[in-house]
């Protein structure tokens, strides 16, 4: 007898931060899926201060009170099943924390978990596990709040050292960078990360881990990236910056004013004041390790609480795992052909993989284009009419895991071109990307169109296509699945859908018959 799929769990999660108080409710299922029910944020800065006095401001108490009390209202209202509220390294360092966290339990009825540094650093690692691939090799998590620095350093999934390290944004801007940013305060801010990261953590056989970052520190980091690549994202999660991008971005911002700062498209202005402080832990930690990039991370430690709260372990994924089971259970909740949209995908695969080298394509786009073809008709759930349209919006804002932004953004921009108009310039959304993504848009569409047309029919009659580049032309030959009645529909249909693939291959395309004829037929960039 089969059991009874559990249902999923009602929760709301509250950190109480240094800098920021956060809220999020959600539904979590048995598997881990984390569906966002609403979000509430607070900046009461209850870590202001602490490094001089060694208390909570009373203002600060007041406001974050007031704050924890109505994120606990909310939650009630949207019949949250369990309320969780943590707080960190300014609750957990600070001389009246029993004040703040008995004025919390008296307004909501719900006592305050005081984490430990080791469990706040616990938290981020499991929410990190739950988001990334790292069942294979070395990885370092670290997370940046107001008041501490976290780091746990793992292989193959499983934790080997866990560390909090002082070197919170809020802590070391008032101790280093009080009242101005001045570039000799931030060597010396530098210097006493690094001799800081030297006595606690061992490097030996850690260099080159994959690193990632949770916390404001690397979302707005992200955001900053992203805006300066011309990458308009929903997300910044997954966005990879290498440790040279994240030095430029720091010596820039180090040398604005607190006003210009305030305006640096990507960052947020209630972030502008302590930005540097925590790029500057960031940019020692990279030094210390010395990886390839950096990885970062949209979640935290408020959804390792919900994980954690739902009893739930996320699954130590290896590479390729979370990104291909992201996909296939998004694709799932859209109701996708599943026979129709796997052919596509196998039959854009074997174009790609003979053509790729002469339209200078490589392995990261070959999962772009197995991700897009998967996906392209996604749009038929909301209908059938411009479904490729909605196919794009669906994607781009779909929560993806296992790529980065800008993948993405392709992905979602190469399932909207497999039919209709060919991409342009006039078209506000593609225009805004950089040139050489547009470029990489421009072929994995074409190939995805061509591939699209020929299953035409929807009944999966092409079992491989035979693809040779001569100097007269590029022939694809369709040989029919065993049992196949006819191909002459799946002809017509990649026929007519070839006129891109010609183009960005600068080479007449010949659709050839089974029996070696070939197909003529006008090509129509609208079907």
């Amino acid at each position: 007898m089969t059991e009874p799929v559990a249902p999923h769990q009602r929760i709301a999660a509250i950190d109480i931060g240094s800098n920021s108080i956060r809220q999020i409710v959600a539904d979590v299922s048995p598997t881990g899926q984390i569906r966002v029910v609403d979000e509430m944020k607070a900046m009461p800065r209850l870590g202001e201060g602490l490094e001089a006095t060694g208390a909570l401001g009373s203002a600060a108490i007041d406001i974050g009170v007031s704050s924890v009390t109505r994120m606990v209202t909310l939650a009630r209202k949207l019949s949250a099943e369990r309320i969780e509220i943590v707080a960190t390294s300014a609750v957990r360092d600070a001389s009246n924390s029993a004040e703040f966290t008995s004025r919390v339990l008296e307004n909501t009825g719900i006592p305050v978990r005081v984490l430990t540094g080791e469990e706040e650093a616990l938290l981020c690692f499991r929410s990190a596990l739950g988001h990334f691939e790292l069942g294979a090799g070395r990885s370092l998590v670290m997370d940046i709040g107001g008041g501490s620095l976290e780091l746990v350093l793992a292989k193959d999934g499983l934790i080997e050292r866990v560390a909090s390290l002082p070197f919170g944004a809020v802590r070391l801007t008032e101790r280093f960078l009080s009242p101005d940013v001045r570039p000799r305060a931030v060597r010396a801010l530098r210097e006493h990360v690094r001799d800081g990261l030297r006595k606690a953590m061992p490097v030996k056989d850690w260099r080159g881990a994959q690193v990632i970052g949770s916390g404001g520190t690397f979302t707005n980091l992200a955001g900053i990236v992203l805006q300066r690549a011309g990458v308009t994202a929903r997300s910044t999660h997954g966005t990879r910056i290498t440790r040279v991008e994240l030095e430029h971005v720091l010596d820039w911002l180090q040398r604005l004013s607190p006003e210009e700062r305030a305006t640096v498209p990507g960052l947020n202005p209630a972030r502008a004041d302590i930005i540097v402080a925590g790029l500057s832990v960031a940019a020692e930690v990279l030094a210390r390790f010395d990886p390839r990039d950096l990885l970062v991370s949209g979640y935290g430690i408020r959804e390792g609480l919900l994980l954690e709260s739902a009893r739930v372990l996320p699954v130590i994924a290896d590479p390729g795992d979370a990104r291909e089971r992201s996909v296939r259970e998004f694709a799932e909740r859209c109701h996708y052909e599943v026979p129709h949209s796997k052919q596509v995908r196998k039959l854009a695969l074997q174009l790609f993989d003979k053509l790729a080298p002469r339209l200078r394509l490589n392995a990261v786009d070959r999962q772009i284009l197995a991700d897009a073809a998967l996906l392209h008709d996604v749009g038929y759930h909301i209908n059938y009419e411009n479904h490729h349209k909605h196919s794009y919006h669906l994607i781009s804002h779909a929560e993806l895991l296992g790529m980065t932004p800008a993948e993405q953004i392709a992905i979602a921009h190469v399932a909207r071109y497999h039919r209709g108009a060919s991409p342009k310039r006039k078209h506000r959304a593609f225009a805004q990307l950089d040139r050489v993504l547009r470029n990489r848009i421009v072929k994995l569409s074409a190939i995805l169109r061509f591939a699209d047309g020929f299953d035409r029919g929807h009944v999966g009659a092409v079992d491989h296509l035979e693809v040779r580049w001569t100097e007269r032309a590029i022939r694809v030959k369709a040989v029919p699945t065993e049992g196949a009645l006819t191909v002459r529909l799946e002809l017509w249909g990649a026929s007519r859908k070839r006129q891109l693939l010609e183009i960005v291959a600068g080479h007449p395309i010949e659709v050839v018959a089974p029996d070696g004829t070939v197909v003529v037929t006008s090509a129509d960039e609208g079907e």
